[in-house]
């Protein structure tokens, strides 16, 4: 693969500084904030590593002192890994905070940026504008639909995708970006070396060829749930804006949009119908100032972006991102039958025979038959024009 803009790629650090590194952000006691004084204060890690325990235990107390002192459980493994992994590939990269030239503005502007950074892919996407896209693990096909043609057509106006590499929304925005010039990031809350979930590893293959795949955490780090809340900060942080395109209320997609607005990011959210939980995070949002997104258009309008070329004042009708208003003339919201598969193909939306054959794979005999049951068990209402509509329990 290539690098596609001016930037040089960065020097590759040598065998002590990599050393170094894991050696300040491995210590017990060391988190971020520390290590970020530790780094004002002496000026690198190298320097870290020389100092009295004195003059550490005026930044960090006695006891933190005294373990940077020492060299932390398992260090020298660590240390090795690490080195053979950036050397097994060319477009393998270490970034590091005193490296501000290859570092997103949005990271560097923010409270917490990251202090290194495994990259594999192409760095010059850090440099270009972003938009995140995120949402549930368990979307709807119209869920589906929508992050894969929104992360399309913003790479074909020049965004880059970013999200966080997990099932549902964000590979299917991972994929939509794959699709377009703007391409995608990945971010992970595992080592690079620890794809998670397993499911997308194809799917991180071809990011690492054609994007770019990178995490804060070491080399061997296991998804763990604590993990997830720092990755989706530096996904809200280096995005201009998060778009929200399916998520129930409570989950990480809601927390990426807070943080995202801490971090004086635009928030959008796709509303959806009153019926489906994974609708519900959206609206949340929107009643608290998200911006209620239609398509493409209205994102680019808020982040004072142009149209890609042949789109500017097209109706939202020739607008593949365009969002169909949700049909809420169903009874009060309930639980239908959600492990149901026509139920879960058939999603919030009304949908015909014919899609709904393009979903599951199924006859049409088969289709009508099951569709029929539905009807008489009121789970499902047969419309005008051979339209079908998911119906909310009493």
């Amino acid at each position: 693969m290539t690098q596609t803009c001016d930037l040089p790629k960065p020097a590759r650090p040598s065998h002590d500084e990599v050393a170094d590194w894991l050696h300040l952000l491995g210590t017990p006691g060391i988190g971020r904030t520390a290590a970020r004084r530790l780094l004002a204060t002496f000026g690198s890690p190298a320097a870290v590593r020389e100092a009295r325990v004195e003059a550490l235990a005026v930044i960090v107390g006695p006891a933190a002192a005294r373990a940077l002192q020492s060299s932390p459980d398992g260090h020298e493994a660590r240390v090795a890994s690490t080195w053979d992994w950036l050397h097994a590939a060319p477009h393998r990269h270490l970034l590091t905070l005193d490296q501000p030239a290859f570092y997103p503005r949005g990271w560097l502007d923010s409270a917490d940026p990251p202090l290194l950074i495994h990259a594999e892919g192409d760095l010059s996407l850090l440099q270009r504008p972003a938009l995140a896209i995120v949402g549930t693990r368990h979307p709807t096909p119209d869920g589906l639909t929508h992050a894969h043609d929104f992360a399309a057509a913003a790479g074909q106006a020049g965004l880059t995708v970013v999200s966080g590499l997990a099932i549902g929304i964000d590979g299917a925005a991972h994929e939509g970006g794959l699709r377009s010039p703007g391409r995608t990031i990945a971010i992970l809350g595992s080592g690079l070396d620890r794809i998670y979930p397993r499911s997308h590893l194809d799917l991180a293959r071809r990011i690492a060829q054609a994007g770019l795949l990178l995490s804060e955490m070491p080399l061997g780090t296991a998804p763990l749930p604590q993990h997830f809340p720092q990755r989706n900060r530096l996904i809200a942080t280096l995005a201009m804006g998060t778009l929200v395109v399916e998520a129930a209320v409570r989950s990480g997609s809601l927390l990426t949009a807070r943080l995202a607005v801490e971090a004086g990011r635009e928030v959008f959210a796709i509303p959806g119908s009153v019926h489906n939980p994974q609708s519900r995070g959206c609206h949340a949002l929107i009643r608290q100032g998200a911006k209620l997104v239609e398509s493409l258009q209205d994102v680019l309008e808020e982040l004072h972006l142009a149209a890609p070329a042949g789109r500017s004042g097209a109706a939202s009708g020739d607008d593949p991102t365009a969002v169909d208003a949700p049909d809420e003339s169903t009874p009060q919201d309930g639980d239908a039958m959600s492990e149901d598969p026509l139920l879960a193909a058939l999603g919030w939306s009304p949908a015909t025979l014919d899609v709904l054959q393009a979903r599951t794979g199924w006859s049409a005999s088969l289709l009508s038959v099951r569709l029929l049951e539905l009807e008489l068990s009121g789970d499902v209402l047969r419309l005008p024009g051979g339209v079908f509509q998911r119906r909310a329990s009493a």
